[in-house]
């Protein structure tokens, strides 16, 4: 059994969130995790060795120099092919400002544990499928995500991000890179809501309507789900499973159970 990965220490969030090419639409999206912004912040801005951005984010130098590569390729793809870079998520805790040898001093003065334990407890991401402001139906081919960042029980901000012609079990990764932790949505694949459970996301599907609405719904306790919703496929190709990605997009649809979403 591998052993799970240490929460990475970053000294604070990023000042902006996104970046995107100026005069064009955008090409796809990148998502640059906090704690592989961080490494870039401590080795390219504070020109900090591999060994102190170690020290710093409480990791090995090897695991460090694993984080940086994939930042500098995630800024490299974004830049040379005009995708948008989208910084959430990833493996971290903020810092207590304890490390004062290592910390930077406005992380050191604002700091503090309560207010780290109160914003984890009441932070999250949800996202919705979405499409023209509802909920679109059918996971494994949703073009468009809503994502709605919640604290305290509270929209504070939303941004709708393109998939990029990804579809079913890739979306949950997507979704993870994301640092998604609960998806709203209507019909989806036995095989996508295994991935979501192993990227440890939480499901309610076969919900129809406003997706605004749905996630305040979901937010006053009282949204109304399907818990046992599937992908209803009704032409497969020979040998084909819900689950498998390589159902034809033009022969079946999502949905979920036999009846949700009428009247």
């Amino acid at each position: 059994m591998a052993r799970p990965s240490k929460c990475r220490r970053i000294c604070r969030e990023p000042a902006f969130e996104s970046f995107a090419p100026d005069g064009i639409s955008s090409r796809g999206n990148i998502v640059l995790t906090l704690d592989e912004y961080e490494a870039i912040r401590l080795i390219d801005l504070e020109k900090n060795t591999h060994e102190q951005c170690a020290a710093q984010m409480e990791v090995s130098r090897s695991t460090v120099t694993e984080i940086y590569e994939a930042a500098r390729y995630k800024i490299a793809d974004s830049l040379v092919h005009g995708k948008a870079l989208l910084i959430s998520g990833g493996h971290y805790r903020f810092c207590d400002g304890t490390a004062s040898a290592f910390c930077h001093r406005s992380c050191v003065r604002t700091i503090n544990p309560q207010t780290i334990q109160r914003k984890e407890e009441m932070q999250m991401r949800i996202a919705v499928t979405y499409q023209d402001g509802m909920i679109f139906q059918h996971f494994g081919h949703t073009e468009q995500f809503k994502l709605y960042d919640v604290e305290n029980g509270k929209i504070v901000r939303s941004q709708v991000v393109d998939t990029q012609g990804q579809g079913h079990g890739a979306l949950s990764g997507f979704l993870a890179q994301a640092g998604v932790d609960v998806l709203i949505c209507g019909g989806i694949g036995g095989g996508a809501q295994t991935a979501l459970k192993e990227a440890e996301i939480q499901l309610f599907g076969g919900v129809v309507g406003l997706a605004d609405e749905a996630v305040q719904a979901y937010l006053a306790g009282d949204l109304a789900y399907d818990p046992d919703v599937h992908c209803s496929h009704h032409h497969h190709e020979q040998g084909h499973s819900c689950g498998d990605h390589a159902c034809q997009e033009d022969k079946h649809g999502c949905a979920g159970n036999e009846g949700a979403g009428r009247a």
